[in-house]
């Protein structure tokens, strides 16, 4: 026969499962959002230098004191 405090700790259980596959995809869906992002700025610079161009990274320079 189970008891209460069985079923209170397989939700328990189940809710942390729950909460840990929540951070996973939280945490996939992120580090995508930021590898499409810095893709796309590399593939804009590499259009632009497969045209020919050469000031297609400028350079920062520190402020002049």
């Amino acid at each position: 026969m189970r008891n209460r405090f069985d079923d209170d700790r397989e939700s328990d259980d189940r809710r942390t499962a729950a909460l840990m596959g929540l951070a996973i995809v939280l945490s996939l869906a992120i580090a995508g959002i930021v590898l499409i992002r810095d893709l796309g700025k590399e593939a804009k610079l590499e259009d632009c230098l497969m045209s020919g161009r050469t000031n297609c990274a400028p350079i920062e320079l520190p402020a002049a004191q």
